[in-house]
């Protein structure tokens, strides 16, 4: 039995689909609209978080993409009032450097920028800009042997990279209500190894290149999963603790979107200790529009 042939996401027979909170390892045409979550952070006594994102990635060649993104956030405290505003826009370019088909790896290397200044100051957009420089990859275990068949729809996605900001700290000036005295508070701003990965375990490989199983729809095209989004400050007297996220759940993937939703779990209480979500609808713009939008600018793919 053989699959589509999409062109999205593929390395061999590996489909790898657009993980929600981490970032995919290889180079489309794809639009998330939206990617919504939300979750109550720990800040001042608790305070609601709910972000709505869109992200559009486009590619220049076959093998290297841009990306554009940007996010309305709400915030809702357990006390005062509610703010929402848009966070600072975010670009970033990548290159994919490997696609091996025998062995289902992609491997990526990416430079993104958040643009500072570009969003409201009254969610805590910064006003200086993050560079961060990252690896993506992407490996299948469909090379296992066949005493382990039923192991090859396992994949492994994931990213390392370093969000560094282009101000070491910010000084504000603030009034003391007892005393009526001026101080200045600092904020350091450390650079931060920005980490994750996604376990998969692809219904969809299981059906078309292990044993078809006959499982009715939409059971067949699941890819259950779970990814682990961390962040560990590095210097400027902010080293540890790693703070970040669990997030179990599933996708469902056709050939021209997908649909995937997790729970978002604190690793620990410097995170904080309340569960969220997060969804998303995800379009195949490649796989939608393959003759016009969704081919690279210069060059052909195969």
């Amino acid at each position: 039995m053989t699959s589509h042939a999409f062109g999205h996401g593929f390395a061999g027979a590996r489909f790898f689909p657009a993980t929600l909170s981490t970032d995919d390892p290889f180079v489309s045409d794809e639009l998330s609209l939206p990617t919504v979550s939300t979750i109550r952070t720990p800040d001042d006594g608790g305070t609601r978080e709910t972000d709505i994102s869109v992200d559009i990635a486009k590619r220049i060649t076959p093998q290297f993409g841009i990306e554009i993104g940007e996010t309305l956030t709400a915030l809702n405290p357990h006390e005062g009032h509610a703010v929402n505003g848009f966070g600072n826009l975010e670009f970033a370019g990548k290159y994919q450097l490997l696609k091996n088909a025998a062995h289902e790896a992609i491997v990526s290397v990416g430079l993104g920028v958040e643009i500072g200044g570009t969003g409201s100051s009254s969610i805590g957009a910064d006003s200086f800009s993050t560079w961060a420089p990252a690896v993506f990859f992407g490996k299948g275990f469909g090379d296992l042997p066949e005493a382990l068949r039923f192991l090859k729809p396992i994949a492994i996605t994931g990213v390392a990279g370093i969000g560094i900001p282009t101000s070491a700290s910010t000084r504000t000036n603030r009034v003391n209500d007892q005393t009526g005295e001026r101080d200045i508070e600092i904020e350091r701003h450390p650079d931060v190894l920005e980490w994750g990965f996604a376990l998969e375990y692809s219904v969809i490989y299981l059906q078309s290149q292990v044993q078809d199983l006959y499982l009715p729809s939409p059971i067949d095209r699941l890819i259950p999963l779970v990814e682990f989004a961390l962040e560990t400050p590095l210097n400027r007297g902010a080293g540890g603790p790693t703070t970040g996220t669990v997030n179990p759940g599933v996708i469902w993937a056709g050939k021209y979107f997908q649909v995937g939703m997790e729970a978002v779990i604190p690793i620990n209480e410097h995170t904080g200790n309340n569960v969220g979500v997060i969804a998303q609808l995800h379009f195949f713009l490649d796989d939608l529009f393959p003759h016009t939008i969704g081919r690279p600018l210069f060059g052909r793919t195969k």
